[in-house]
Parts: structure tokens; sequence; C-alpha cells
């Protein structure tokens, strides 16, 4: 999946009816608990990653510590984290490689603290779990061994490569027997899995514009879900696997023009997305956005009937931009800012057991600025307390 990043200034599941309603008021109960029984006191003086006003947010948690680590999502047990990275500690290649971590930040079985699940070649992006603990992910190393090249950004405008050779690999959960799923000569990349474990959703260019897909993980079937002139990408299915939510530009006039010109050189200007809704076969489509800037990377709520999603639309005009997390209903009322680094904070995923959040930040304990990416994990509070509704930055900035 394609992200942003900080670098020179530039922010850069098929049950019965009522089975699943029985299982969604169950998620519901427990993600609406800000503190079990067995859970010491809450210590506000300790909460250093917390920012004042992030009220649904507390105990966060800093998992990586330099470069640049996105897209971190939750296994279906909540044990694991798997996301990409370029941070020159763990990762030599030189651009993204896909790893797997405890989500508590502790070290796995075998001392290793990020174990290197993708081929370590090439370019990879858009990890994902499956139910059975396989994985998910995109590379060019059966292209190219190195790094592909980067586009030219000068001329002021921020693009995102669409590299062809991106294809869809499935392996084991340590990464071993990797295994083509999806390929062609055109880009195929942005895969995420349906809680229930049928459907593999993913952007392509196949046909001619960049859509999303979905494939049938049993049989191999495919259905285009979308096809609409524009970048329709980052789908995620809801917890209860019939609706899906993901980004996407609708460009009209010259707007068009230019971003067919762009697509041709494999090329996708992220300025102006917003959040989408739809059935799982890509019926009954709803915008739930209508923000300026660009409005991407959505994931559902437990309860199913809300949307996080990042956004830059109250970035300062004439100023460096900010990406904060917000909340929204589905009909796109009631939205809400979630997170106040005053940085950039993306990437948001709940477990799937409702307690936690994990979500990519540029945020420190000293509040200085930085240019690298890190992933942490908080625990999402439902129903904010006093002490969350009084929580005050407990470094001064």
């Amino acid at each position: 999946m394609l992200k942003f990043i900080l670098k020179k200034n530039i922010i850069i599941f098929k049950s019965a009816t009522v089975l699943v309603s029985f299982l969604s008021i169950a998620l519901l109960s427990t993600s609406c608990q800000n503190e079990s029984n067995t859970d010491p006191p809450y210590s506000a003086a300790t909460d250093s990653l917390r920012f004042s006003n992030e009220v649904h947010l507390r105990n966060i948690k800093q998992l990586t510590f330099g470069g640049n680590n996105a897209e971190a999502y939750w296994s279906f047990d909540n044990s694991k984290l798997i996301f990409q990275s370029e941070w020159e500690d763990i990762n030599k290649q030189g651009c993204d490689q896909i790893f797997v971590m405890n989500a508590d930040g502790s070290k796995m079985q075998n001392g290793e603290q990020y174990k290197l699940v993708s081929s370590g070649k090439g370019r990879t992006t858009c990890s994902y779990f499956l139910p059975d603990g396989r994985i998910v992910f995109a590379s060019t190393h059966v292209a190219a061994e190195a790094c592909p090249d980067l586009p030219d950004m000068g001329h002021g405008r921020y693009v995102w490569p669409l590299f062809p050779s991106f294809d869809i690999f499935i392996a084991d959960s340590d990464g071993t027997n990797a295994e083509l799923l999806i390929g062609g000569n055109e880009y195929n990349a942005e895969a995420t899995v349906s809680p229930d474990g049928k459907y593999i959703i993913y952007t392509s260019t196949k046909s001619g514009d960049l859509e999303l897909w979905r494939y049938e993980i049993s049989t191999g079937t495919e259905l285009q879900l979308t096809n609409t002139l524009g970048y329709d990408g980052g789908a995620f299915f809801s917890p209860d696997s019939k609706k899906i939510v993901w980004r996407a530009s609708r460009p009209q006039g010259e707007k068009a023009q230019k971003y067919k010109e762009l697509l041709a050189n494999n090329l996708v200007e992220p300025n102006a997305l917003n959040v989408f809704v739809a059935d799982i076969d890509g019926k009954n489509v709803v915008q739930v956005t209508n923000l300026s800037g660009a409005n991407w990377a959505p994931f559902f709520h437990p309860d199913g009937k809300r949307i996080l999603f990042c956004s830059n639309h109250h970035s300062p005009k004439g100023g460096m931009p900010l990406f904060d997390i917000f909340m929204i209903n589905i009909d796109g009322t009631d939205l809400k800012q979630i997170t106040h680094s005053g940085t950039f904070d993306s990437f948001p995923m709940f477990s799937f057991d409702g307690k936690k959040l994990v979500f990519c930040s540029n945020r420190t304990t000293a509040r200085k600025p930085t240019r690298d990416t890190n992933v942490f994990v908080a625990d999402w509070v439902e129903i904010p307390q006093e002490v969350d509704m009084n929580f005050k930055d407990v470094v001064e900035k």
C-alpha cells in the first residue's frame, strides 16, 4: 500500500445472521471497557507519548525506533503485527521490506525483535495476515533484486510510484514457502483480507485504471469492484466481512486529464482523496467524506458503523500539512479528531478484540520534529473518563 512519509520537509468475517449479531455485541462489550479488572490503574504521568485531547487513546507504546516504518496490521489472534520498513538498523536493502514483530514489543521466541518475512530483495509493500496465520504482501523481487528507482519528485509535485513489477505473494507466517498469488505486467498491490478468510481485496491497473479487485482465495475467482475514473485503493473489510471501505479520487475536467497523463507514466498524485464504502460486491457505493485534501487510510471501527481515517483537511493554509487520525460515522456525520500530535498520524487499525489501536506516527516523547515514522500501539478508550478528558501533555512543547 502506498504511504505518506516525511522527508526533506515534504509530508512525504460467513456466519449465520444471529451468530454475527451475537459476536458484534460481544466485541462491542469488550471494546467499550476502558480497563479490565486485572489492569493496573491508569497513570497519566507515565503516558509520555499521549497528547492533550487524545481522549480515546491510553498507554501509547512505541514499537520501532528509526527510519520509515508504516502500515502495521494485526494478526487475527492479536499477538503479532506485520509492517513494512526501510529502517537501516533492520533493513539494509535500501527500500521497504516486510517484517513481523510481537504486538507488545517483546522479543520473539528466537530472540529476534523484528523478523524479516519478505525475500530481502526488490521493494515490498502492503502486507497483511490471513486468519490461518499466513501472510500476503506485494513485491518487485521477481523483476529485479535491486530496489526500483523512485520517480522524479521535482516541480513541487508529490507523486506515488505505481511499479508495474509489483506482484502479490502469499507465504507462511515466517515468510517461507512464498508463492505468487496475483501477477502480471501491471501494478498489483494494496492487498488486505476479509475477516471470514474468503477474500482478498487489492488495487490493480490491469483494467487501465487504478481499480479495486476482489480475489476469492478458495477458487481464484476475481471480480472488479470499481470502474469510475480515479484512484481506488487502500481497501479494508468491515468486521462482519459484508462491506468494504477505501480511499478514492474522482478527478474531472483538466484534473482528469492530468490524472491520465500521470497514470500513463505509472504515477498518481494523492492530493485529493476521499473515503468511500460499499458492499463487498462493489454495489451500493456511498461517499463518506467530502473534505479537502487527502483523506485516506480508512479502517472500520469494531462496531462496523464508524470509520477511522487519516486526513490533512485541517492543515493551516500556507503551512506544513498536518496529518491526523479522525473518526466518522459511515453516513458522514459526527466527524471527530482522534490524534493531536501536530505531526503525522496515520494507518490506524483496531485489534480484532477491539481493545487496542495500532498506528504510525512522527510523534516523540520530547515533542521535537523528526523525519522518522514509527509504529505505535495504544489502548482504545471507547468511553472517555474524567482522567481522559482532563489529560494534559506531560512534556511541555
